[in-house]
């Protein structure tokens, strides 16, 4: 072996792309879901499954979501996080806000309670007690 057979050894660097994740319609689901219910012989569903580029997961679980009616679990869904509306949004900032306040409210209301207990640990006076302030 030369250094330039070991040169053309060495695997390309370049990154290949991320693949993209597959959807199916609907209608292709059931019309693979009907050709593989029409296989009979030993093989045709592998050779089906392996024409089309499936895996028998797929197979069997769009046959238990036909099985259960659900012919939309057939369409593809959209992923990630579900729309809402107007109103649940304002709901939602107005609860957020109100913990907020909540918040600020008990920390205000600790705070006061040791500028009053300092107060009558130092003996300075109030204006209940009738007690002049110092000047």
């Amino acid at each position: 072996m030369t250094f330039h057979d070991s040169l053309t050894d060495i695997s390309d660097p370049e990154v290949v792309p991320k693949a993209k994740r597959r959807q199916f319609s609907a209608q292709y689901k059931v019309r693979i879901l009907e050709e593989a219910d029409v296989c009979t012989e030993a093989g045709q569903v592998g050779a089906l499954l392996r024409r089309e580029g499936l895996y028998s997961s797929l197979l069997t679980t769009w046959r238990r979501q036909r099985e259960q009616g659900l012919l939309e679990a057939l369409s593809p869904k959209r992923r990630g996080r579900k729309g809402e509306d107007e109103l649940e949004r304002e709901l939602a900032k107005v609860r957020r806000e109100n913990e907020q306040l909540q918040a600020r409210l008990e920390q205000a209301e600790a705070i006061i309670g040791v500028q009053k207990k300092l107060s009558q640990l130092l003996g300075l006076a109030t204006e209940r007690n009738g007690v002049g302030r110092r000047a």
